[in-house]
C-alpha cells in the first residue's frame, strides 16, 4: 500500500546513526542514498524490500516535529527481531516506551509481538511480529 514514508530530522547524522542501526536489524545494509534537494535539504533514502524510508531536514527551514499520535511500524521476521530493533535504537539514542519488548493480546488479530521506541528527533516506531 505504501510507497514512501518521510520523516523530518534536526540533525541528519545522529538520524543516520540510529536508522542504519535500527534499520540493520530488518536486513537493510549499505549506506543510504544520500540527496540534497534543490532548496539544499539533506535527505537519507532507505530502500529495502519495495519500499522508502526517508528522513530529511524539514523543507520550510522549521524544526522537525513528531506526530501526535503517530506511529510507523515495521514488520519483523521473528520475536527476536522485535527485541533487537528495540535495543538497537536504545543503544543510537531512542528511547524505549510503552511496556518492554514482547507478546502482546491483539484481540480478535491474535498475539503479537511489540516493541515501541521514540527516535532522536521524537517519532515513533514500532516493531511488529505475527506468527502465522
Amino acid at each position: 500500500m505504501f510507497n514512501h514514508i518521510m520523516l523530518g530530522s534536526n540533525d541528519i547524522e545522529r538520524s543516520r546513526a540510529f536508522y542504519d542501526a535500527v534499520l540493520g536489524t530488518l536486513g537493510f545494509a549499505g549506506e543510504p542514498i544520500r540527496n540534497v534537494n534543490a532548496t539544499g535539504q539533506t535527505r537519507l533514502f532507505y530502500r529495502h524490500d519495495g519500499g522508502t524510508l526517508c528522513i530529511s531536514e524539514p523543507i520550510d527551514g522549521e524544526p522537525a516535529t513528531c506526530a501526535n499520535g503517530g506511529t510507523i511500524g515495521f514488520k519483523c521476521g521473528s520475536a527476536e527481531q522485535v527485541a533487537a530493533f528495540h535495543d538497537a535504537g536504545v543503544a543510537h539514542g531512542g528511547t524505549s516506551i510503552e511496556d518492554p519488548p514482547g507478546e502482546r493480546d491483539g484481540g480478535a488479530l491474535g498475539p503479537m509481538h511489540l516493541s515501541y521506541i521514540r527516535d532522536p528527533d521524537g517519532n515513533k516506531l514500532c516493531a511488529i511480529y505475527r506468527a502465522g
